[in-house]
């Protein structure tokens, strides 16, 4: 079974990109939905988060998706902190629902592979990319209470898509629905035509 990382900066759309594979029969794991469910559920993982952010990371037993924020998004060190918390632990969970899965390939839906070293992990790597100001209109659209300059700053603390498309094995430009669907489907072959 070969793996594959998908990966893609804010609002470039890589979550569409994963469903367009999931409707080719791919199984996709969502970094993104498995962190947040297990820094719920993993009682390790939320005593890590409490240690280091402070009892007010959780409130009522539910991690303060805003509060983290505010802490780690302007502090480079206490993001990579967070990470290094996180990320071993989605590495666990996602190796072992790999394990389940029967297909050809699997793909590992993740924001930040390059960011934080993890390309190896995988046999080859998907960037998707879009245009700065297309993914700043995708990210308002999918939450108002966003600012250009909130975006902005969160897109630095990602790796610009000239670093990671060096590293890439396959870029798909996302702009265009049915340019992309072109483009995944061409990608799905030549991932078959591997194995």
């Amino acid at each position: 079974m070969i793996t594959v990382g998908l990966t893609g900066g804010i609002g470039s759309g890589k979550t569409t990109v994963a469903k367009m594979f999931e409707e080719l029969g791919v199984p996709v794991y969502n970094s993104d939905e498995r962190a947040k469910d297990l820094m719920q559920k993993s009682p390790g993982l939320i005593a890590a988060i409490k240690e280091l952010l402070g009892d007010a990371a959780y409130k009522e037993g539910k991690l303060d998706r805003g509060y983290v924020s505010k802490q780690v998004f302007n502090n480079k060190e206490l993001l990579n902190a967070l990470n290094a918390i996180v990320h071993p632990a989605v590495r666990k969970d996602f190796i072992s629902w790999a394990e389940g899965q029967s297909s050809d390939y699997v793909i590992q839906e993740a924001a930040i592979i390059f960011e934080i070293g993890s390309q190896d992990f995988y046999d080859c790597i998907i960037l998707v990319t879009a245009p700065k100001e297309t993914r700043i209109d995708r990210i308002m659209q999918r939450d108002a209470s966003n600012t250009v300059e909130g975006i902005e700053a969160r897109m630095k603390n990602q790796l610009s898509d000239n670093k990671k498309i060096e590293s890439s094995h396959y870029i798909i430009q996302n702009e265009n629905i049915e340019q992309t669907k072109v483009q995944v489907l061409d990608v799905h072959r030549d991932l078959l035509n591997k194995i």
